[in-house]
């Protein structure tokens, strides 16, 4: 196998980037997961990501085998929490979101790099508190969420649909 890394994301890895979202939202639809169903995230909020220097590539050799967000600024869809609790009010934390995998690439247990990497990105920039959603159908996300050891903490709302319920997950290292 080729080199392993991951990298900031530039305006021109956009299509690619897209290509590789409507990829996951078409497995998240044969899942039966109404988790991105909606149309977001959109070629708008990446653009933005890569804009506030928060999209991240996951990088096999020269090919771009993945996609996600670190968020170093608070989320708002994370000031309210139901059924549960965040353990750290105190600290600052990350967010992980809008993780994808190229097709091309599923299988291979890339997403497990990919987690890590950004996760010590997190943490080299002083931050030990992550966070992170998912919808409850999205059993393949849930799974690496919490082999990560992400504790589950509650229930958050990403709009005021029922499918926009979300399950959370907290780290604290």
């Amino acid at each position: 196998m080729s080199s392993i890394y991951i990298k900031k994301a530039k305006i021109e890895d956009l299509s690619k980037i897209m290509e590789i979202i409507d990829a996951a939202k078409a497995l998240l639809k044969k899942d039966g997961s109404p988790q991105w169903q909606d149309g977001s995230p959109n070629i708008n909020t990446l653009r933005q990501d890569i804009q506030n220097n928060e999209c991240w590539l996951l990088m096999v050799g020269k090919e771009i085998a993945g996609t996600a967000t670190l968020l170093t600024s608070n989320d708002p869809h994370y000031d309210v929490i139901k059924d549960g609790h965040w353990k750290n009010i105190i600290e600052q934390y990350a967010t992980i979101h809008r993780i994808a995998i190229s097709s091309k690439f599923r299988g291979m247990s890339l997403s497990k790099f990919f987690f890590s990497n950004l996760i010590s990105i997190g943490y080299q920039q002083g931050l030990h508190n992550f966070r992170i959603d998912t919808h409850e159908m999205n059993r393949r996300m849930q799974k690496l969420i919490t082999d990560f050891d992400f504790e589950y903490t509650g229930i958050i709302y990403v709009n005021d649909h029922e499918d926009g319920r979300r399950v959370a997950f907290e780290l604290n290292l």
